[in-house]
């Protein structure tokens, strides 16, 4: 089943809309469930569903479950697991257990509620969705979650009554330099869920051609990184090997709170790097934040699996933060 990750602006577009609209969301997991925590399924009055839950073997239990739930105008915890007769297809006959939240849109998510949400979404402001099981209470939270904003991650609170759905903004990758490896990342990244920006000034490198539907930004990387915004969710790679373009990125990601920093180069030319920034003022931890030479050391060869090892580095330092 396919990636959705814009449930929400789904499920108030079909409220509004006059359809209904119920949201159902991954809450905990046991074993090797499909799906983490915070995936989720929106299900329409008339049974239309966008998302998944559970990679496709519980789908048709809980839109059953949603369509009642929005006629009742109530909340339900389900749980699935491996002896129970939905979990047949696939991922949960393996061993895994699940439990979702069914929320129909008005009477049990507010409406102003969604809106809020999508307004920080629309802003790339980080929020957390509250939703209280015991007292019905709904609300949006976002300054008392820095931890689990940093680690993306959703789930109860120690008392068990509370969930916690953490809303960060869409991952983003800033690629400076349209080289071999960046052909091969830029696809990558992309089934990882970035959204993917090209920087290369030099139109013999950044073409259509090389680069085909992609976001391609044909300015200084300093511009570049200035209109498109480094932030928490942003990863900046360079790979051009060139001072002129790779300093010049780097001194606004440097200054920025993007979660991760890579540059292409032997030690020798990150060596050389390192004492540039030196030289133009910026202090040692602020430095130490540029992963160089760039990737796992996973032996790669070639700019595929060059590509590889960034794409792994990136998703270690996102999920475990070094």
């Amino acid at each position: 089943m396919e990636i959705f990750e814009n449930a929400p602006e789904q499920a108030l577009a079909w409220h509004e809309a006059g359809r209904g609209a119920v949201l159902a969301t991954v809450v905990e997991t046991w074993g090797s469930a499909p799906r983490r925590v915070g995936a989720q399924l929106v299900i329409a009055g008339d049974g239309e569903m966008q998302g998944s839950v559970s990679g496709g073997c519980v789908e048709g239990a809980v839109v059953l479950e949603a369509t009642e739930a929005l006629e009742k105008g109530e909340q339900r915890l389900l749980e699935y697991g491996v002896s129970d007769g939905d979990a047949f297809a696939v991922g949960l006959a393996c061993g895994g257990t699940i439990r979702i939240l069914v929320e129909p849109v008005g009477p049990v998510l507010p409406v102003d509620v969604l809106q809020g949400l999508m307004q920080a979404r629309a802003a790339r402001n980080p929020v957390a969705y509250e939703a209280n099981l015991k007292t019905g209470a709904r609300r949006l939270v976002a300054d008392i979650y820095a931890d689990r904003f940093a680690m993306d991650r959703s789930g109860f609170e120690e008392d068990g009554d509370v969930f916690v759905a953490i809303h960060n903004p869409p991952l983003r990758l800033v690629v400076v330099g349209a080289v071999h490896i960046a052909q091969a990342l830029v696809p990558m990244a992309r089934i990882a869920g970035y959204d993917p920006y090209i920087v290369d000034p030099r139109a013999a490198f950044g073409s259509e051609a090389r680069f085909p539907g992609e976001r391609i930004l044909p300015d200084w990387p300093d511009e570049a990184l200035e209109d498109v915004g480094v932030d928490s969710r942003t990863a900046v790679v360079l790979l051009t090997h060139d001072p002129k373009l790779d300093d010049p990125a780097l001194h606004i990601a440097l200054r920025s709170h993007a979660f991760y920093i890579g540059a292409l180069g032997s030690k020798r030319t990150h060596a050389a790097r390192l004492e540039r920034l030196a030289e133009a003022g910026f202090e040692p931890h602020q430095i130490g934040r540029i992963h160089g030479p760039i990737g796992l050391d996973i032996g790669a060869a070639g700019p595929p699996e060059i590509a590889v090892s960034i794409l792994a580095e990136m998703t270690r330092v996102l999920r475990q933060g070094a």
